[in-house]
C-alpha cells in the first residue's frame, strides 16, 4: 500500500475501473495516512471519514455490478475550507462562523462528486483566505511538509499541504490573487489557476464585485489538474460570469502542443525582486522551452502597478460577505483583516473608477504581449517558503521589497483573468520547492495546461516528494 501514497489521481482512478484498486483499499490508506501525519501539519480541520468510507463502500459495490465509477473513481480530495460541502462547516478559517454548516455542495464540489470523488475532509485556509501563509485563530497553523517550520504557503495552504505530504492526491482552491499557485509552489504540487469564469462560482449570496476569484485543483502532476477541470469546467446558471464548456477534453489533447510557440520570459515583470538561487532555477527551467525546440526571448517590457487597485477590489468583496455582521464581530476577526475591510468600507466611487482604469492598462499591456507571444514565463514566487507563522519577508537577498513584494508574480493574473499554473522546477539551495509561472492568453487553458505538461515531461517531478515517517 505503500506505493499508493504518492501515485497520481489517474493512477489510481485507472485502477480501481480496471479492478485492480478497490475504493475501500484507498480509502482505509488515505484515512490511515490521515490520521498519521495529520497531526504534524494541520492539513485537515475537519473530517467525515465514517461517510466517506461508506460512499467507498458503495462505489465498490456499484463496480462489482459493472457500473461506471466516474472518471474520478473513488479519489479522496480534500475541499478548502473557503468552499461548501453539504453538511460540513464553512468556517472561513474565521471564529465567528464556526457553526456555518452548509446547506448544499458548491458547484465545483458537486461536479466533483458527480465525477466519482470522495470527500474525505475540509482544509485549512488563513482567515477569507486573506493572505499568503495559512494560520486562523481557529486551528492554527498549518505546516509545510518539506520543511515544518515553513509555511505550505496560502490561502490553500491546507489543500497543497495534503498533496505534498501524501495524504490525498488532489484538493481544491482557489485563487483571487495567487491562492492556489502560492501554495502549489511552496509545496511543490501542481496548481493551476484557471481562466476567470472556467470553474463556476457559487452558489454565493452576493456577487463578486472584485471579478478575481477562480476555483481549481492542487494536484500531484498536470494529467490530475487536467482531469479535474475536465470534471468541473462549463456553465452553470449559479455563475453569471462562467464560460460555456471548452468543447475539449483537457486530458486527451495534454499531447498536442504545437512544435514551435513564442515564448516571452520575464524575470521581473518590470518590478519585482527575486532571490538569486530560485531565478538560477527559473532560467534553468526557461532553457528547456528552448530545447523543446520554441522560441524563448526576454521581454523587456512591464505591466501597470496594479497591487493597490487589485488590493482594494478583493477588499471589498470580503466586506460585502460580512458587512451587516461586522460591527458584531469584529472583536473576533483578525486585526489585518478587519483594518482591510474597514479601508474598503471608505472607497468613492472615484476610487472605483481609477481602480477600473488600472485594470484597463493592465489588459492593454497583456493584449500587446499576447499580440507577440503566444506564453508569459515568469517565477511563480519570488522566494522560498517562509516561517510557519509568518509574516511573510519584507527583503530578498539582503534588499527592502514592499508588502505585495513576497507575491509579485501571481496577483496581476487575478486582475486580468488570464490562466496561469506553476510547475516545479527545482528546490532552493535549503532544500524548498521553486516554481516556475505559466501563463496563457485569456481562455486558452488547454494551452496553459499542455505547456505545462511538455515541462513535466521534460523535467519530471512526482518522482520526488518530502520524506516524512
Amino acid at each position: 500500500m505503500t506505493l499508493i501514497r504518492y501515485q497520481s489521481a489517474v493512477e489510481l482512478a485507472n485502477l480501481i475501473r480496471s479492478k485492480d484498486l478497490s475504493p475501500v483499499e484507498l480509502m482505509e490508506e488515505t484515512l490511515r495516512t490521515i490520521e498519521a501525519i495529520n497531526p504534524t501539519f494541520n492539513a485537515f480541520v475537519a473530517m467525515q471519514a465514517d461517510q466517506a468510507m461508506t460512499e467507498a463502500k458503495a462505489m465498490a459495490d456499484s463496480i462489482a455490478k459493472g457500473e461506471d465509477p466516474g472518471p474520478l473513481a473513488g479519489i479522496p480530495i480534500g475541499v478548502k475550507d473557503l468552499e461548501d460541502v453539504k453538511g460540513m462547516v464553512t468556517s472561513f478559517g474565521s471564529v465567528p462562523f464556526k457553526d456555518n454548516l452548509a446547506q448544499q455542495d458548491s458547484v465545483q464540489v458537486a461536479r466533483l462528486k458527480c465525477a466519482g470523488a470522495l470527500v474525505v475532509g475540509k482544509t485549512n485556509t488563513p482567515e477569507f483566505g486573506f493572505t499568503g501563509f495559512t494560520k486562523n485563530r481557529l486551528f492554527g497553523v498549518t505546516r509545510n511538509p518539506w520543511n515544518r517550520e515553513r509555511t505550505p504557503g496560502g490561502s490553500s495552504g491546507g489543500s497543497a499541504a495534503a498533496v505534498a505530504s501524501g495524504m490525498v492526491p488532489l484538493a481544491t482552491g482557489s485563487d483571487a490573487g495567487g491562492s492556489i499557485r502560492i501554495p502549489a509552489c511552496y509545496s511543490g504540487c501542481f496548481g493551476f489557476k484557471p481562466s476567470y469564469g472556467r470553474v463556476p462560482l457559487g452558489p454565493v449570496p452576493v456577487h463578486h464585485i472584485s471579478r478575481t476569484l477562480t476555483q481549481g485543483p492542487l494536484s500531484r502532476t498536470v494529467e490530475d489538474a487536467a482531469l479535474y477541470l475536465d470534471c468541473v469546467a462549463g456553465y452553470h446558471p449559479a455563475d453569471q460570469d462562467s464560460l460555456p464548456g471548452p468543447g475539449i477534453s483537457y486530458l486527451e489533447s495534454l499531447n498536442n502542443l504545437d512544435k514551435s510557440l513564442k515564448v516571452g520570459f520575464s524575470p521581473t515583470l518590470g518590478y519585482a525582486r527575486v532571490q538569486q538561487d530560485i531565478m538560477a532555477l527559473v532560467e534553468d527551467a526557461v532553457r528547456q522551452f528552448e530545447k523543446m525546440g520554441h522560441s524563448v526571448e526576454i521581454w523587456d517590457g512591464e505591466i501597470p502597478e496594479v497591487g493597490q487597485a487589485w488590493s482594494e477590489l478583493t477588499s471589498c468583496d470580503i466586506y460585502a460577505q460580512v458587512h451587516q455582521d461586522l460591527e458584531k464581530i469584529r472583536p473576533e476577526l483578525g486585526k489585518t483583516l478587519v483594518m482591510s475591510l474597514d479601508h474598503a468600507k471608505t472607497l468613492s466611487l472615484d476610487d472605483h473608477i481609477k481602480n477600473q482604469k488600472i485594470r484597463s492598462d493592465l489588459n492593454r499591456a497583456l493584449w500587446e504581449f499576447f499580440e507577440r507571444f503566444d506564453l508569459l514565463l515568469t517565477p511563480t514566487m519570488p522566494t522560498e517558503a517562509f516561517a510557519a507563522k509568518g509574516p511573510p519577508p519584507g527583503e530578498i537577498d539582503g534588499h527592502p521589497i514592499p508588502l505585495l513584494g513576497a507575491v509579485a508574480f501571481t496577483y496581476p493574473f487575478n486582475l486580468s483573468g488570464h490562466p496561469a499554473a506553476t510547475v516545479r522546477v527545482g528546490l532552493t539551495d535549503t532544500g524548498l520547492p521553486a516554481g516556475l509561472q505559466i501563463v496563457g492568453p485569456r481562455h486558452r487553458d488547454d494551452l496553459v495546461l499542455k505547456a505545462a505538461y511538455a515541462y513535466e515531461q521534460t523535467c519530471p517531478w512526482n518522482d520526488l516528494w518530502p520524506e516524512i515517517s
